[in-house]
């Protein structure tokens, strides 16, 4: 028996379990409340209980393979070994548990998202800490403000109606103390760590600013005698300043986490996606339910009408259409049945799979594209180097501001001048967010890459989306990208002597050993046809020009004109043929055998669906568009009069394309390089920004900073658009954080008060301070609903 979730066997039934749902501990001897679930039986200790697994067994039943209890509000997902906490703000920053930032004190974040039950959960335990300590801090501040400025009220509502002075202060005391001292302990913490990192921050401002006003008014209490007299005959108390900024602070934290969390949406919404459980098959047939961690390549797997896949598999029995919108942004269900690949996450329509499960864990696409999105969301923009040296600079500033405001005020100010140099100096270190300004770039970026990735773009690094709004010239490789990529034999015209089945087969002999598509679409033919292709002999190629081999004692050339030239052989019975048919935009294979021309192989390749729509997008929006092709001049340019492409860029070799990527970079264009095969990898690394299909090649992926899951070329503007929305809000964020601290810091030292007699008060500086992050944070959040296709 697993006596942590309250299943069991005949041979173990006197055992002790484990309610699932509440987690108490059941005789099953005793209690009459069981169910049984995936052939195991499960005990519970109310009727309640035993109805609400019953409704909705999957959140409870991970407990019965050895992992934490289920309950109706799942604890944070436990760490996995290995684990690494970073800062958002400072991604430098690393260590193998959970804490606070040594340099900015915010909460540190797990590097990788974690996994497992309780892996969505928004809340965790800093949230909760600092609601509490907000909670009791409120409940101790507002008698605190009914003690201090209670006065204002009339008769009996004030305080000094029940209490004397010297009462009232103590009292005022009580119920500050705890609130700085406890409730405000994390602001302690960190500001200590600041000072020993060396590395001054937000916290380092709020702990000057509320032990200057706590510190102070201790001394007023203790020794009256040596402050000045305020308005009711003893020294000016700042206990209620001093809670309250600790107070609304802790308000800040709570926001600002609670709005921390909601950036991680799409982490949250991609890990939704893997189903709790599957539904295995036995070696004799029998279907069991298992948690996802058990699941082994191999196993054979039911994935039953509107269910998701488990894991990335392989269709062995059964037909469906699947929904892989949630990965690929491809909203058109696509047809599945055996043989076929399927995706974890995806979900099944209306016909019923057996799957042979080919990658588990962390192997699956679904766990590769959310490490790709964590990471993304914790790389740095070059943007952020800007606030990077404000920063730097930002805190020693603001304690030297409020120093000179406090010498000001005590010198020139007006009576009592102790007071308001106090006041002044509180105000300005408490009013002035470094927080602010680092959290500016990095919540946009965490944003926009979740939000790339919902759409089927995924953005490898912050660099790479923050170049991707400069670009002015996309230059796209035609094949597989303009194109289907998938080539087809349309004709083959042999010249007199020649068969075309013999020109066919000889052709494909030759392309067996050849991955080219062009080549793959030869040999396709000829088994179409049902020919028996021969071996090949001596094979060689050339690229960009083509492939020969010896075909039963015979040289077969496959390729181009100039090939067949090279190799002397006289193609001027085939040029005016292969004319008329690149006229129509399809391309013309030569073929030659013994040394003399033989005939011609025509190929096309279907344009995409979406294609036209993305080149118009991607016009309108002032963007250059410059098509690549291997192809002969005339089959590029009659395709790219098709698509309306005015720049046509043809005959280019596989590894001219990096050349020609350079090259219009010395021209001062900024750069998009957009392709899916191995010979498009140069290009894309050499481009400002390199965009791959997801349908292409793994090195091509590897090799771009952005990629397209779908394949589709819509999607180029739509992360063009992401690309231009998200600088625009790293620029908002920005110029908020700097003009909120020029305005708010001169303010609060006083520059308004010989105009207008008014001093910011610390308690309303300490409110700005507090919403100041929170505001940065919600104006990135927008662009979760901005509409970008």
């Amino acid at each position: 028996m697993s006596g942590c979730c309250g299943q069991q066997t005949a041979a173990t039934a006197d055992a002790a379990a484990t309610d699932p749902v509440c987690g108490m501990r059941v005789d099953p001897a005793k209690s009459p409340h069981r169910h049984m679930h995936g052939g195991e039986l499960f005990h519970f200790c109310s009727a309640r209980c035993a109805q609400k697994f019953a409704a909705d067994p999957s959140p409870y039943v991970h407990a019965s393979h050895g992992g934490p209890a289920h309950h109706a509000d799942p604890a944070p997902a436990a760490a996995p070994p290995g684990a690494i906490w970073t800062c958002p703000m400072h991604p430098e920053v690393r260590q193998d548990h959970p804490g606070s930032c040594p340099k900015c004190g915010m909460a540190l974040e797990p590097d990788a998202p974690l996994s497992g039950p309780g892996a969505n959960a928004e809340d965790d335990g800093e949230l909760r800490d600092m609601r509490r300590r907000f909670a009791i801090g409120a409940s101790l501040s507002v008698p605190l403000l009914w003690l201090t400025m209670g006065d204002r009220l009339p008769g009996a509502l004030g305080p000094l109606h029940w209490l004397a002075h010297g009462a009232s202060a103590w009292l005022q005391a009580l119920l500050a103390t705890p609130v700085v001292l406890w409730a405000g302990a994390p602001f302690w913490q960190r500001a200590r760590a600041s000072l020993v990192h060396r590395s001054p921050n937000m916290f380092t401002l709020i702990a000057l600013g509320v032990a200057s006003a706590w510190a102070y008014s201790v001394f007023a209490l203790l020794w009256p005698a040596m402050l000045p007299a305020a308005a009711h005959g003893g020294p000016a108390l700042y206990f209620e300043a001093a809670a309250v900024i600790t107070t609304l602070a802790l308000l800040g934290q709570v926001l600002e986490l609670r709005a921390r969390a909601q950036t991680s949406g799409a982490i949250r919404a991609l890990l939704a996606l893997a189903p709790p459980q599957a539904h295995r098959l036995d070696g004799d047939g029998r279907e069991q339910d298992v948690a996802l961690e058990r699941l082994r390549a191999g196993d054979r797997l039911r994935v039953r009408p509107g269910e998701k896949m488990p894991v990335d598999g392989e269709v062995l029995d059964g037909e469906s259409h699947v929904d892989e919108s949630m990965l690929s942004g491809e909203s058109q269900p696509i047809r599945k049945q055996a043989g076929d690949r399927v995706i974890g996450g995806s979900v099944n329509g209306s016909g019923a799979l057996l799957i042979e499960a080919r990658h588990v864990g962390d192997d699956t696409v679904l766990a590769q594209i959310v490490r790709q999105v964590a990471q993304a969301q914790r790389s740095r923009a070059p943007v952020q180097r800007l606030a990077d040296r404000v920063s730097a600079w930002f805190v020693p500033s603001v304690i030297a501001v409020a120093v000179l405001a406090a010498i000001v005020w005590a010198l020139v100010g007006p009576a009592p001048a102790a007071s308001h140099a106090l006041l002044a100096a509180v105000s300005v270190l408490i009013v002035a967010c470094p927080c602010a300004l680092g959290l500016a770039t990095p919540m946009s970026v965490m944003v926009g890459v979740g939000r790339g990735a919902q759409l089927g773009i995924l953005v490898r690094d912050a660099a790479a989306l923050e170049a991707l709004h400069r670009v002015d010239t996309i230059v796209i490789d035609k094949t597989g990208t303009l194109t289907e990529g998938r080539p087809a034999v349309r004709a083959v015209q042999a010249l007199r002597g020649f068969d075309e089945g013999a020109l066919l087969r000889a052709a494909a002999a030759v392309e067996t050993a050849s991955e080219h598509p062009l080549a793959r679409a030869i040999v396709a033919a000829a088994q179409a046809r049902g020919l028996d292709v021969p071996p090949a002999q001596r094979f060689a190629s050339d690229p960009g020009l083509g492939a020969w081999a010896e075909i039963d004692g015979a040289t077969v050339l496959v390729g181009n004109a100039a090939l067949l030239r090279a190799r002397g052989v006289d193609t001027s019975a085939l040029d005016a043929r292969a004319g008329d048919v690149r006229a129509q935009g399809r391309t013309v294979v030569y073929v030659a055998h013994a040394g003399h021309a033989a005939g011609l192989i025509v190929i096309a390749d279907a344009i995409k669906s979406g294609t036209p729509d993305a080149l118009r997008a991607l016009q309108a929006a002032g963007v250059s568009v410059i098509m690549l092709s291997g192809d002969h001049r005339a089959t590029a340019e009659a395709v790219g009069r098709e698509l309306g492409i005015d720049e046509v860029r043809a005959e280019v070799l596989p590894g001219d394309k990096a050349a020609m990527v350079a090259a219009l970079q010395r021209e001062g264009r900024r750069v998009a390089m957009v392709g899916d095969g191995v010979n498009d990898a140069p290009a894309l690394s050499a481009a400002d920004v390199g965009i791959a299909m997801g349908t292409g090649t793994a090195i091509a992926m590897q090799a771009a900073g952005i990629t397209l899951l779908s394949g589709d070329l819509r999607g180029i503007p739509t992360a063009l658009n992401l690309s231009r929305a998200t600088l625009r809000n790293i620029r908002q964020n920005l110029f908020f954080a700097f003009a909120y601290n020029a305005l708010g810091v001169p303010v609060a030292a006083g520059l308004l008060y010989p105009f207008t007699g008014w001093l910011l008060s610390p308690m309303l500086a300490s409110a700005a301070m507090s919403l100041s992050s929170v505001s940065v944070i919600a104006n990135a959040l927008r662009l979760r609903r901005l509409a970008l296709s």
